[in-house]
């Protein structure tokens, strides 16, 4: 089929294949959504099939507002209405228990819970109302590859297997939303993003766990990126912790005698020379731009098919920088360089 790519003032347009049961690529702040009626089990049923994606990998509901989810969660605790209040539109999903057979086991991976999201993104948003139902919304990439920033990086690996892409520009935070489990006793993040459990355990006053990223081979996930692997380029990725272990890390990368890339802030880039054999890609000057351009750097490696290794900054693994780590450890399958 033919991918059409519309701006945001032919919303309508895309939110009319949304409603006819077909897919479309939309923006949030995150990355790219892609996007089937949450009612339509036929049209949820393709999201899997033009991803690659498991069956079992449950899928976050977006909603424009709050209602939508009252329609099919059971009633919200007064944590759930604070957290709602605090960083709804925004990079926070939350997982709450569903009324019985409120959504179709191919949105929920066959659990009794469901993830729900209001993005701060006014195209998706009115996108949605348009639509006027509730759409699922994974990462519009090929499952397991790097998430989409782009509308170009959606194109790239759906282009002929989706109706259409609505292109609102480059993402602003760059790493998925934060996933809060509110469905069990204690609050639990299941996948760090920008909101961070600081923040949360500001708003509703009581610890929340944070160590809750994995399930075992067996297990079903609440959430994307618990099971399955994600983020990966097609070269190998090196995570270089300390920048004390750059020097030591290029005269390695030298050594290598093949294409390298290496991810680096500013600050690194100009403190080191790179060898003739790798090429740079910048993640600005701080964790808040480095979460922002992690995919991009990953996908711009991925079009260069000479780059075998990529060496990327770590950085602390707190407040985003948690997010951060938790996609980069993802991408390079938990390998670190070693001095």
């Amino acid at each position: 089929m033919e991918t059409k790519v519309f701006k945001p003032s032919a919303v309508d347009q895309a939110a009319a294949l949304i409603a006819a049961g077909q897919l479309v690529a939309f923006p949030t702040e995150t990355v790219y959504g892609l996007g089937a009626d949450a009612t339509n089990v036929a049209a949820v049923k393709q999201v899997y099939q033009a991803k690659g994606r498991p069956s079992d990998n449950p899928l976050i509901v977006h909603v424009a507002d709050v209602a939508t989810v009252e329609r099919f969660a059971k009633p919200l605790s007064i944590n759930a209405k604070r957290l709602i209040k605090a960083f709804w539109p925004g990079p926070l999903t939350m997982i709450f228990n569903l009324k019985p057979d409120a959504l179709a086991p191919e949105v929920t991976g066959g659990l009794t819970t469901a993830a729900f999201r209001n993005p701060a993104n006014a195209a998706t948003i009115a996108l949605i109302k348009a639509a006027k139902t509730p759409i699922v919304g994974p990462s519009a990439n090929t499952s397991g590859k790097p998430s989409p920033t782009t509308a170009q990086h959606v194109l790239h690996d759906l282009d002929g297997k989706i109706a259409g892409i609505l292109d609102d520009g480059a993402t602003k935070v760059g790493v998925e939303s934060t996933v809060l489990d509110l469905s069990g006793d204690q609050p639990a993040i299941l996948r760090p993003g920008a909101v961070t459990a600081e923040a949360i355990e500001a708003v509703i006053d009581e610890p929340v766990l944070t160590e809750q990223h994995h399930v075992g081979a067996t297990e079903v996930p609440k959430a994307p990126g618990m099971k399955y692997k994600h983020y990966a380029p097609d070269a190998q990725v090196y995570i270089v912790d300390q920048v004390t272990d750059w020097p030591a890390a290029l005269k390695w990368a030298a050594q290598q005698q093949v294409p390298m890339g290496v991810m680096a802030t500013d600050a690194v880039l100009k403190a080191n020379e790179l060898p003739a054999n790798c090429e740079r890609f910048s993640l600005g000057n701080d964790v808040q731009s480095a979460s922002r351009e992690l995919f991009a750097g990953l996908r711009h490696f991925d079009t260069e098919t000479s780059i075998k290794d990529i060496l990327a900054q770590a950085f602390d693994n707190y407040g985003l920088g948690a997010a951060y780590m938790n996609r980069l450890n993802k991408s390079a399958g938990q390998t670190h360089f070693r001095v």
